[in-house]
């Protein structure tokens, strides 16, 4: 009877535990990329820098509306704009820490882990729009997003969100000829590639964070600056600027960046749905951005405040032929096979 009753006990006591194991098993994640479960989705954390109502604003609250809808629930994209979570300069490391899933970042961002992203920099590398979109979808733009170097840092790259092209402003006079540029000042983002442009027209260059440029142009700090339509519409700079050129000389592009192993953790089915919204909502982005500089352009045309400047072919060869010392200095930094490739693209 004793030996009747132990081996009971045992055997209840292997079932509970099988049955435990079980359990465990089917548990859900609430964002480390396990299996999801009907009560705890895979949770993505997007960062993001700029409004709810901007262009990318608009695109991230889209694409965490799809992956809902996909995904019948099983994974959510909480979107934190505005910097809620992280700014400019921490939401990498909080990518690379896994704080955040996901971010989007202007482009240049990565340069100080990839010297390649400094492409976006290269003045006249890309015709028009079409070229830059066939960019974003080519295998040339694969090798950026999906680089040893990102990878080294647990990041991979997974589409393109547009900005636009970059035009010159200024407050002195017409910008249409290099010899224009000699002695005038531009704010510009950080880096060599921009210092080098601006040298090589004959004009002084200064690093000057955006949210201050307006104070910059209005108390003469600077003459001028660079930007999409968009930007300088909406932060009001044809008050303080009288001249703005139609260069299409640069671009500012965000891309999209997901932590490595939580993304590769995630169930492949539901990263694949994920993959389905996020293509869905970059197609939203680029037609938004798209809208958004040609009402912006309208709107400083418009304003009667700033006399708009179209460049000739033969003046753009003008401007293209001053700036080939930046791609005497750079182009061993940037590899030959991704300038010629992106050109290739044309």
């Amino acid at each position: 009877m004793k030996k009747f009753l132990l081996v009971s006990i045992i055997s209840l006591l292997a079932i509970f535990a099988a049955a435990c194991s079980g359990d465990k098993a089917n548990e859900g994640s609430t964002g480390s990329g396990e299996k999801a479960s009907d009560d705890k989705p895979v949770i993505i954390k997007f960062s993001h820098v700029t409004s709810i109502d901007s262009v990318k604003g608009q695109a991230a609250d889209h694409f965490a509306k799809l992956v809902e809808e996909k995904t019948g629930g099983k994974a959510k994209v909480e979107v934190y704009p505005s910097s809620q979570l992280y700014g400019d300069n921490d939401e990498l490391d909080a990518l690379v820490s896994g704080n955040v899933h996901m971010i989007a970042p202007s482009v240049t961002k990565m340069v100080k882990l990839d010297p390649r992203w400094q492409y976006v920099d290269m003045p006249f590398l890309f015709n028009d729009q079409e070229h830059a979109r066939k960019f974003f979808e080519s295998d040339v733009a694969q090798t950026l997003l999906n680089s040893d170097k990102l990878a080294a840092n647990d990041i991979m790259g997974l589409a393109f969100w547009e900005n636009g092209f970059k035009h010159f402003t200024n407050n002195k006079h017409a910008l249409k000829n290099p010899e224009d540029f000699k002695g005038l000042k531009f704010r510009a983002q950080a880096g060599k590639v921009l210092e080098a442009q601006f040298q090589a027209l004959g004009a002084g260059s200064a690093t000057i964070a955006f949210g201050e440029t307006y104070a910059a142009l209005q108390q003469g700090t600077v003459d001028g600056q660079e930007n999409t339509y968009n930007n300088i519409d909406t932060q009001k700079y044809q008050e303080v600027q009288k001249y703005m050129t139609l260069s299409e000389h640069g671009r500012l592009d965000y891309a999209i960046f997901v932590n490595k192993p939580f993304w590769e953790s995630m169930p492949e089915d539901i990263r694949t749905q994920v993959e389905e919204a996020l293509k869905e909502a970059t197609e939203l982005e680029w037609q938004l951005a798209s809208d958004e500089n040609a009402a912006s352009l309208d709107n400083i045309k418009n304003s009667g405040k700033v006399e708009v400047l179209e460049l000739t072919a033969e003046e753009r060869q003008a401007l293209i032929d001053a700036l080939q010392p930046v791609y005497d200095e750079f182009t061993e930094t940037i590899t030959p096979e991704l300038i010629d490739g992106i050109r290739g693209l044309q």
